[in-house]
């Protein structure tokens, strides 16, 4: 929750300035719905790609205060971020409405980009991929395999959100390997391989080189680091100079 319009349109004109030679990436800004017609109006031309933070299920209703996938593909959304663990952590989000956003969402092409993760607790107790399992397969219920290729996994360790720890290296490629060997048994070979799995969690600069250097590592969700032409640009810079 940041950025007035001016802020917001300051931000992506930075970032446009910065970023536009990079072609083999795929760049979303994912600002909060206030800001989405203003910003894919003035990202339009550019290699920037507009996300929501968010979703409802339902195209429209008697449902005050929620955006729908209809909504956001009308101005100009082609991400969305489902189940975010603020999202479950403050607002009531479970798995089953996570599976149902992700169904609204692909019924109308958006990508969905579905956060999963564990909390310190869950963690220190032993928990992180009995999460993990519960996550992904409650929250993925009843998606075919050709849907689950439009889908991206965000891996977000709930510790190490906005504390300023970071999962190392090492961690982040196993709970990755963790979720691409549960795709496996869920759908199969070529799927598991496909699916871009994010990092997520205190991302910036100084650690993107290393997490993207993991083989299973495939991007990331940049939080507070993205709220500046600087640390994002070179957070995305960096990224794209690791080659896998």
């Amino acid at each position: 929750m940041y950025k007035t319009l001016k802020e917001g349109q300051d931000l992506v004109i930075g970032l446009r300035r910065e970023l536009y030679q990079i072609e083999d990436m795929d760049i979303v800004v994912c600002p909060p719905y206030t800001l989405i017609a203003y910003l894919a109006d003035a990202l339009e031309t550019s290699n920037i790609l507009v996300g929501a933070q968010d979703c409802y299920w339902q195209d429209e209703g008697a449902f005050t205060g929620e955006v729908s996938p209809k909504m956001l593909k009308d101005a100009g959304v082609q991400y969305v971020i489902i189940g975010h663990s603020e999202r479950r952590q403050f607002f009531g989000e479970t798995n089953e409405t996570v599976n149902k956003k992700i169904n609204a969402a692909l019924l109308h092409n958006l990508t969905p980009i579905v956060c999963v993760g564990e909390t310190l607790e869950q963690r220190e107790k032993g928990f992180t991929f009995k999460v993990l399992d519960d996550h992904l397969q409650n929250g993925l219920k009843g998606i075919n395999a050709e849907n689950m290729l439009k889908i991206v996994i965000a891996y977000e360790p709930v510790w190490a959100i906005g504390t300023g720890k970071t999962a190392t290296s090492q961690q982040a490629e196993e709970v990755h390997r963790y979720i691409r060997d549960l795709l496996n048994k869920m759908y199969n070979k070529e799927v598991a391989a496909e699916v871009r799995i994010q990092y997520g969690g205190s991302v910036k600069p100084e650690n993107i080189t290393e997490l993207m250097q993991q083989p299973d590592v495939d991007g990331a969700l940049v939080g507070g680091a993205s709220l500046k032409i600087e640390s994002f640009s070179e957070i995305v810079k960096k990224a794209g100079e690791v080659k896998k």
